[in-house]
């Protein structure tokens, strides 16, 4: 907008026109705004998250939960709060590498670069150019960007400020681009105006909630994350239980099959942003290769991407559970040489492979077994006697 001399400008109209394009310039896909105060049943379907148990091992959910609902709270100085979202659309069905039994499935959006730095970085060069525009009409303070690691409930903001709406599957739906957005926040000291809330359109159909392999969703718009595939892969730290291995599948990291599965993706479109778009090596790797990497050769592959995060230990503890369910004794030798690998975690879920693999074998060498660490030596149990456990290899 061009400044005429005498002319006194909107300082919220004009910060919102100037946030608004800049975000565009910056890649984002939709922006909206929504106000500083908690949005409307937050705080009370987070307490009953919480109330429930739902958030497993996350801990940090319960912590300043008071924050997480209000962002008042949060930063008092927030007077408004702008939605931003970038779209991460994968070009094909991400269900496809399913089928692919030897293959590794990883989640859309951990295909490439890490979102937080890619997000946050964006979201720092727009807040920081509209102090000073904010500086030119009078306007003083500085705003704060938030991308999901702070306490910030950023899917009943995105709603709120009109971005979409949250699905059954609890994740925010655009009618423009589907559910395939990353989420950021800026708090501005400046009341802007805001934009009306996105309207439910989900209607009668629950194609997310009958594509779950788990059953992670205890009603519409409810997950207990403890059943879900993406917090048992990423978030759980111990052995994944026995009652969900068969369901995940080839799922190493994550998993897409709610958000793949709903209608509004007719709408939806591949990422624009390169840092987004899935890597070759890791839309479909070879479980063999990622069973056999040492440390240093996981965190290379995985260098700058949201894998990594998860740790060498974990990340093998779902390839070893990928390789079980895969049917493929090719991959017996590369299961094998895990049953000494130095995390308890790896060596019981290797011991679950084995014995789906190569039950006989498995259970031969069961029964002169002992591990010393409790976890270990149950699954020989197990696998000595896979009666116990009601699972058919």
């Amino acid at each position: 907008m061009p400044h005429h001399p005498g002319v006194r400008e909107n300082p919220a109209a004009s910060s919102l026109a100037f946030a608004r394009r800049e975000a565009r310039a910056q890649g984002f896909d939709a922006v909206g705004v929504a106000p500083a105060a908690a949005p409307p049943g937050a705080a009370r379907g987070l307490a009953r998250f919480l109330g429930a148990g739902w958030q497993g091992t996350m801990g940090w959910m319960a912590e300043k939960a008071d924050r997480r609902a209000d962002p008042a709270i949060l930063w008092p100085d927030a007077r408004s709060v702008l939605m931003l979202g970038m779209n991460y659309g994968p070009r094909d069905d991400p269900r496809d590498v399913l089928a692919r039994k030897s293959a590794g499935a990883i989640s859309v959006y951990a295909r490439n670069r890490d979102y937080h730095g890619v997000i946050k970085g964006r979201l720092k060069l727009i807040a920081g150019r509209r102090p000073a525009r904010a500086a030119q009409m009078g306007v003083a303070g500085d705003a704060k960007v938030f991308v999901d690691t702070a306490p910030v409930m950023e899917k009943p903001l995105a709603a709120q400020a009109g971005l979409g709406w949250q699905g059954k599957h609890t994740n925010l739906v655009s009618r423009d681009l589907g559910s395939w957005l990353f989420l950021g926040a800026i708090f501005p000291p400046l009341d802007l105006p805001p934009d009306a809330p996105g309207q439910d359109r989900c209607g009668s159909c629950r194609a997310c909630l009958d594509a779950c392999p788990t059953n992670a969703f205890p009603a519409p718009y409810r997950l207990d994350a403890r059943r879900c595939i993406s917090y048992l892969t990423i978030e759980h730290p111990g052995p994944i239980p026995r009652e969900f291995r068969a369901a995940m599948g080839n799922r190493i990291y994550g998993c897409d099959d709610c958000l793949a599965a709903c209608p509004w993706n007719k709408f939806a479109q591949a990422a624009r942003e390169a840092k987004l778009v899935a890597r070759a090596d890791l839309a479909a790797p070879d479980l063999a290769m990622l069973a056999r990497l040492d440390d240093a050769g996981f965190r290379a592959l995985f260098a700058g991407g949201p894998v990594k995060r998860v740790g060498h230990a974990r990340s093998l503890r779902n390839v070893m559970i990928a390789c079980g369910n895969s049917g493929d004794r090719a991959l017996l030798g590369a299961v094998r040489a895990r049953l000494a690998d130095p995390a308890p975690q790896v060596r019981g879920a290797a011991i679950w492979a084995y014995a789906r693999l190569a039950p006989e074998e498995a259970q031969e060498m069961a029964r002169g077994e002992r591990d010393g660490d409790p976890q270990v030596d149950e699954e020989w149990r197990f696998a000595a006697e896979p009666e116990r456990s009601g699972e058919k290899s």
